[in-house]
């Protein structure tokens, strides 16, 4: 199943895609709420009740709709860092044996299509094109084995950067929480329309439509069932919680010269059989 949460006449909505065309299914069933929220805590049952609405919903053309955010506030949205090694070593790092961890908060994140800002502090804003997990249930000590199973759907994730501030300190936090930094969305696919943990599938980062990354899934250290197993060592992952799992090579810091996106730039990452986020890039006001 392919899904949206996005806005039309002003009520946000979770739609089933069907080609160019989009089911409303909140609009039939308002139990299923206004983001996938709702239908994550509720595992399989929610998906059985979004096959049952779209069956009595009314088809609209997929364009017509505003992307908005799949889940307005994700519990947790975990990162991996130095998830691939090339990325790893054009960054000067070591081929890690354990994955770099950091946390976004909820005011980093923005939809698809809205726009990415730049921040008056900084020129150095860099893309960086990842695989999203959503978590679908609940679990703490999940075996590597089991792992697939807690997996909601996938997702797009740009992990937007402003390197001089990623580097102020050692933990990266700064620089991976500007606001509006991190376009997510706009579909989240279920796992039965993909190879199982999203693997082998080829991953772009696209900017004023010359591509500046191009990889696959296939590439990275840390697989989706490993990564859940390592994460749930120390913490519940939670349905609606969020797992970005990492960029390949090609950012634009490690350029020579260095590539920031600027004001009027369009990024575009993409992810085959899940589809495309873009975003234009704004200065920040004030």
């Amino acid at each position: 199943m392919r899904l949206m949460v996005a806005q039309a006449n002003g009520d946000t909505a979770v739609y089933v895609l069907k080609g160019e065309e989009a089911v409303n299914v909140t609009a039939v069933d308002g139990t299923l709420g206004p983001d996938l929220g709702a239908i994550v805590a509720r595992g399989a049952q929610g998906l059985q009740a979004v096959g049952a609405a779209v069956e009595r919903g009314t088809a609209v053309a997929t364009a017509a709709l505003t992307p908005a955010l799949p889940i307005a506030r994700p519990g947790k949205v975990i990162c991996l860092g130095l998830n691939y090694a090339n990325h790893a070593k054009e960054g000067g790092h070591e081929v890690p044996d354990y994955p770099s961890l950091f946390m976004r908060g909820a005011t980093s994140l923005i939809p698809a299509g809205a726009p990415m800002i730049r921040p008056t502090c900084s020129e150095q804003l860099d893309y960086e094109v990842e695989l999203m997990v959503i978590i679908g249930k609940s679990g703490r000590h999940i075996s590597a084995d089991n792992a697939l199973d807690h997996v909601f759907g996938y997702t797009l994730f740009n992990d937007g950067s402003v390197r001089n501030f990623q580097r102020k300190t050692a933990q990266w936090t700064p620089g991976k929480n500007f606001d509006g930094t991190g376009p997510t969305g706009p579909v989240v696919v279920t796992p039965d329309e993909l190879p199982p943990g999203a693997e082998g599938l080829h991953v772009e980062t696209r900017l004023n439509g010359k591509v500046m990354q191009s990889a696959t899934t296939a590439d990275m250290l840390f697989k989706v069932p490993y990564t859940l197993a390592l994460l749930s060592e120390y913490t519940t992952l939670e349905a609606g919680d969020m797992i970005a799992m990492g960029t390949p090579e090609g950012v634009g810091h490690a350029r020579r010269p260095q590539v920031w996106m600027k004001p009027g730039d369009v990024v575009e990452v993409e992810i085959e059989g899940i589809g495309v986020c873009q975003n234009t890039i704004v200065a920040e006001e004030g």
